[in-house]
């Protein structure tokens, strides 16, 4: 909407200006693309105030935002460096403490800061769809500009721990009903600011300061959010310091201020904060590729080929995302089987939340096509092979698909492990030929690993990165090697639990010493969930290859040769049933009679012992990954392993923990551990070199 034509505008900086409609002062933000509140943003709020304050004819304030949100948050290129004034909680204060009623206008995401301030305003309305939320805990800090303070005083403790602690945003319904909202207004943002600040000078729109409410006291949610933190975020830091802070909004406002001045700064001092921010900028970092610059081709149309799991994943993430698909299985059978898991998939999403009812259906009956011809794939723009690991199945498929499918195609493989230049050399187009590793569950997992083969052309990685945003995942460039970036490094360090179980530790304590790190599983978990009987292919097929100086641990063989696959047949290193999984004895009989036959001595490890190697392996070999350029940077591989692996994201990913250990200390330990395997334990001479002139994988990272 325009301002009426005797409205008199007057900007202040580039982003913010005032508007006067007699009575009715208006401030106006514009600092695309959302309205971030950077210090031109602040200091322009704040100007405002100060002429509209001094205006003798101003009876009454409205502040709103142009663009698609309000205040959306801080913005990014501010983290890191020193505030400057005025920073936001002076601002906050500052507009809470005007001499004129402040009304605020939200819309589109209000989040974090840009909560904070309307928070500190007298009166607050939102346009329908509007969501607020105080994320701040998801960067391992806490609302620092009086969110812990005045959101209690208005929408009370128990609803505030929710919005603080877990930091999902809320809809401006469930606001209203909470009280940190006073209305929910349709139209435009300037019109709904004119009629409010109306409403303020005639008496409808009623207004308060914050600082002159009291906290309603909540012993009991305080106590039964400690609770909850201790038993599912133990680890974390910066959640319990929220409750803290919460808790001080008993005191009066300037006290319970100052105490979440002293809990913030606490947060910004911990490593966790440092960790969050860094897999925070992971997200963006990792879209900078080199094919970046290229034109991706279009894909509206996309096959799949195969029916189980991974394949039925990825065609219900394919079809949640809007496109059509055509599934193909050998067999009617194989359709049967897929479609009922694609239409469980669905089914899910809608428990979640994730995909209305009403939609299901036309999804499954619209959008989704069957074949078991694989000639019926030729019109789609974007084919993605997701059968078992053999190398001979998938060469056959890729050679039919060359000679059925259209010009200009893209041909990509789902393969975990598998060469994609091979796989590329079978056809007459090498160039349209990608390695698309989804992550099981596909329509759920956010990781995409995007392999690029040596001739696969600049606009197909483009591609498949358009692609994975299109899915809502996050693409990590990776060049061909077995395993890729992710099952590569994981494949190594999974051998360094092996030789710890050899050595006398058992499964369940080096999965307990794993999930103590952080991670939701340890690796003994990981590998019966996934099912024992992939690595035991995977081991048979490298056997031949396999180095006769690798010491090699065939325990996981044994329990796979009595037909033990883990959760899928009930037990492998652990017991499913209708109890609580628990250790397999048999498979512990298994260990004793390994360690036997290889005169093996069983002794204890400690639990940070168990995590020093564990982690040190994964650095070890993530550290050859970009030795030899399979991965451009370390955040890539950080990115990898945050959304893929269970990496614990307040440690930030492998390579930022190997900076905190300290290019130094990572050396001896390999050297250390060398005096007991000189083969496994070899220190790269991309670590050596760091560790000699103290450099760290950060730097790696700059400019990215």
């Amino acid at each position: 909407m325009n301002l009426p034509d005797d409205t008199v505008s007057t900007g202040i900086n580039d982003v913010v200006s005032i508007a006067r409609d007699g009575a009715i002062g208006l401030i106006v933000l514009d600092n695309p693309p959302v309205n971030a509140a950077s210090h031109a943003l602040r200091s322009g709020i704040w100007k405002a105030m100060e002429t509209l304050q001094a205006d003798s004819a101003i009876k009454a304030i409205g502040l709103y935002a142009r663009g698609r949100t309000f205040i959306a948050g801080a913005d990014i290129r501010e983290f890191g460096k020193p505030p400057q004034d005025p920073w936001l909680p002076d601002l906050c204060n500052f507009l809470e403490d005007s001499n004129k009623p402040i009304v605020c206008v939200l819309h589109g995401t209000t989040l974090g800061g840009g909560l904070e301030v309307a928070l500190a305003c007298h009166a607050r309305v939102a346009l329908a769809g509007t969501r607020v939320g105080l994320p701040e805990v998801t960067l391992g800090i806490l609302p620092g500009a009086g969110g812990t303070q005045r959101a209690p005083r208005l929408a009370g403790v128990a609803a505030s721990l929710d919005l603080i602690t877990i930091g999902k945003p809320i809809s401006a319904e469930q606001a209203l009903e909470s009280g940190l909202i006073d209305r929910i207004s349709e139209g435009d943002p300037c019109e709904i600011a004119l009629k409010a600040a109306q409403d303020v000078i005639a008496g409808v729109l009623a207004t308060r300061r914050t600082k002159d409410l009291s906290t309603q006291p909540d012993q009991d949610a305080i106590s039964a959010m400690r609770a909850k933190l201790e038993k599912t975020q133990p680890l974390l830091f910066s959640p319990h310091k929220c409750v803290d802070a919460v808790e001080a909004s008993s005191l009066p406002l300037s006290e319970g201020l100052q105490e979440e001045r002293r809990l913030f700064n606490a947060c910004m001092e911990s490593p966790q904060r440092a960790g969050l921010i860094h897999a925070f900028f992971s997200e963006r970092a990792v879209a900078k590729v080199p094919e970046s610059l290229a034109t991706p081709r279009e894909v509206t149309r996309i096959g799949v080929i195969g029916g189980g799991t991974m394949g039925s994943g990825i065609a219900t993430a394919a079809l949640l995302a809007g496109f059509p698909v055509t599934l193909s299985e050998r067999d009617q059978a194989g359709l049967d089987r897929g479609t009922a898991t694609i239409a469980k998939n669905l089914d899910g999403a809608v428990k979640r939340g994730k995909l209305a009812a009403e939609k299901r259906d036309s999804i499954l009956e619209g959008r989704l096509s069957t074949t078991t011809d694989l000639a019926d794939l030729a019109d789609r723009d974007l084919v993605i092979e997701a059968v078992f690991e053999d190398m001979g199945v998938k060469r056959e498929i890729f050679e039919t698909l060359d000679k059925v499918t259209r010009p200009g195609a893209i041909l990509a493989s789902n393969t975990s492990y598998l060469d994609i230049n091979e796989i590329a050399a079978v056809t007459s187009r090498p160039e349209d030929v990608i390695g698309l590793h989804f992550f099981s569950p596909a329509h759920i997992m956010r990781l995409m690993e995007v392999v690029v083969a040596d001739k696969t052309g600049a606009d197909v990685v483009a591609t498949g990165f358009s692609l994975a945003r299109k899915l809502k995942k996050i693409a990590v460039r990776s060049g061909v090697c077995d395993g890729f970036i992710g099952n590569r490094i994981m494949t190594f360090y999974k051998k360094a639990a092996d030789y710890m179980m050899m050595d006398g530790a058992s499964p369940e304590e080096i999965d307990t010493a794993i999930t103590g790190f952080g991670f939701a599983m340890g690796p003994y978990q990981v590998a019966d969930l996934a099912g024992l009987d992939i690595s035991w292919a995977a081991n048979k097929r490298r056997a031949a290859t396999r180095p006769a100086e690798e010491r090699y641990i065939p325990i996981a063989d044994q329990i796979c040769e009595q037909g033990w696959f883990g959760r899928k047949t009930g037990q492998g290193f652990y017991v499913y049933d209708e109890k609580a999984p628990r250790p397999n004895p048999d498979a512990l009989t298994i260990i004793d009679q390994e360690r036997d036959k290889a005169g093996v001595a069983p002794r204890a490890f400690t639990q940070g012992e168990i995590v020093d190697r564990f982690v040190t392996a994964m650095i070890l070999e993530a550290t050859r990954v970009l030795e030899e350029g399979i991965a451009l940077r370390p955040i890539d591989i950080d990115a990898v392993f945050l959304f893929g692996y269970g990496f614990p994201r307040f440690r930030g990913g492998p390579m930022h923990t190997a900076d905190q250990i300290g290019a130094g200390e990572l050396v001896r330990r390999i050297e250390a551990y060398a005096q007991e395997d000189a083969y496994y334990w070899q220190v790269p001479e991309l670590l050596r070199n760091m560790a000699e002139r103290d450099g760290s994988f950060a730097e790696m990272n700059e400019g990215t």
